[in-house]
């Protein structure tokens, strides 16, 4: 058993330090030119006018999240589909559940006005 955690923090030590290290080191060998038009603001080639923070509305946010959500639905449904005639009943079952929560939550973004785009 305890052979199992030491192996688990060997993997996890050397996953911690992989990456430290390629930053550390490209932390040492990069360039340092420190220069006050590096340290300008670049947008598009252009001098920004005006009041460059913009805010956006919170509709898009939750628009966008809500897409995702029903993305990953079709990605979890398709393997599902692709194997239906595999599978034993209690998998159409499930599955039920499975769509059940997400028609619910649709339902309720529907009801809170998440799918008005405004």
């Amino acid at each position: 058993m305890q052979n199992e955690f030491l192996f688990v923090g060997v993997l996890l030590l050397v996953a911690l330090l992989l990456p430290a290290g390629g930053l550390g080191l490209a932390w040492l060998l990069r360039p340092h030119k420190p220069n006050a038009l590096k340290k300008t603001a670049y947008e598009c080639g252009i001098e920004t006018i005006g009041e460059t923070w913009v805010q956006f509305k919170v509709s898009y946010y939750i628009y966008a999240l809500i897409f995702v959500v029903f993305d990953v639905e079709a990605v979890f449904l398709f393997p599902w589909a692709v194997a239906y005639n595999q599978l034993p009943l209690y998998a159409l079952l499930e599955v039920s559940i499975f769509i059940a929560i997400l028609v619910f939550a649709l339902a309720y973004a529907w009801r809170k006005g998440a799918l008005k785009w405004i």
